[in-house]
């Protein structure tokens, strides 16, 4: 029977509906043809003379991981916001920037088909973006994520992840910053560490428990397979991590990747990365708890079902898959 489910993060609904739903194996894809052609690919060795110049590489001389600047900016490099209204509109310029994080030189082979160390490189190559433009004055929010395969918005096959500064903090941070102030200012406790005590206790639909993360199937799961990488140590903000900690969320996205890979191909995705915003003093997300309060978290988010006009209208999503299944399928993959 469906069920209807509303989950803390968010404090969201959904619609689970099992009765609408698939196996694995009906949802799998194989490669996408043009994950093998080279071309002129942009982002490939040798033509590195086709993208913007570039910001960071590492290492030094011959490159396993480069940041460049989006050749097509959601936002661009203003000096400044100059906001301006008209009666009830507002506007004010498009202040930002906008990267794109080639994850490796390899053309064919995604994180969850390289080698950890390589994983490890493009995590460190995240914390060290993100710290520097949580450095600039002019940004609240700098959201990392990922877009694979063209259902999941790539318009490129090579491997690559994408990150934008904004200068407000986006409605969607908001909100679960709220949820978790509210949860916090009612119980003086995190709200994220609140639900891992109950998801480990249940474990229904937990897929992976290692020493410093836990990667489950949120209760109100949106989309068939859709998990969360979550640390086990409290940590409000994604580049606050040590190195061993780093290299612990390396190897289980890499490995959560694979399990979607090995057990219903080459699906498209996307992951956000939901992390405190840049703090602003006397303004904006000044919440004085938020670094015990708030807890960050990684989205993967499996492409395989087509919003429609329900889903519009109404801002509730229809899962055809229950999340405790999905668990189930995904513990029992080989790694």
């Amino acid at each position: 029977m469906p069920e209807l489910r509303k989950g803390p993060l968010l404090r969201r609904w959904v619609i689970v509906a099992p009765e609408r739903g698939k196996r694995p194996l009906d949802f799998r894809t194989e490669d996408a043809p043009e994950i093998k052609r080279r071309g002129k690919c942009p982002f490939c060795p040798g033509n590195e003379h086709m993208t913007p110049p570039e910001i960071y590489r590492v290492p030094a001389g011959d490159w396993r991981v480069r940041v460049v600047p989006n050749k097509f900016p959601a936002l661009s490099d203003y000096p400044a916001l100059n906001p301006a209204s008209q009666g009830p509109f507002l506007k004010m310029n498009g202040v930002g920037a906008h990267e794109v994080v080639i994850d490796t030189p390899d053309h064919a082979h995604d994180l969850d088909e390289l080698p950890q160390e390589q994983v490890e490189l493009v995590v460190e190559t995240y914390v060290h973006r993100l710290r520097c433009l949580a450095e600039d004055g002019r940004f609240r929010y700098v959201q990392l994520f990922k877009n694979h395969g063209a259902k999941g918005g790539a318009s490129l096959s090579h491997p690559h992840s994408q990150i934008v500064a904004t200068p407000i903090v986006p409605p969607e941070v908001e909100a679960r910053l709220g949820a978790a102030r509210d949860h916090y200012e009612r119980s003086g406790t995190c709200l994220v560490c609140t639900l891992l005590e109950e998801e480990l206790s249940a474990g229904e639909r937990v897929v992976e428990v290692s020493e410093k993360f836990v990667v489950l199937a949120p209760y109100d799961s949106r989309f068939p397979f859709e998990l969360l990488i979550v640390p086990r140590f409290h940590a409000h903000d994604f580049v606050a991590m040590t190195q061993e900690e780093r290299a612990a969320f390396a190897g289980v996205l890499r490995r959560t990747l694979a399990r979607l890979r090995n057990l219903l191909g080459d699906v498209p995705y996307n992951f956000v990365l939901q992390t405190s915003p840049v703090p602003e003093p006397g303004k904006g997300w000044d919440w004085p708890e938020l670094p015990s309060g708030y807890h960050w978290h990684l989205e993967i988010l499996p492409r395989l079902t087509q919003l429609a006009g329900f889903e519009w209208g109404t801002g509730m999503y229809i899962n055809p898959v229950p999340p405790e299944e999905a668990a189930r399928h995904l513990r029992g993959v080989k790694q």
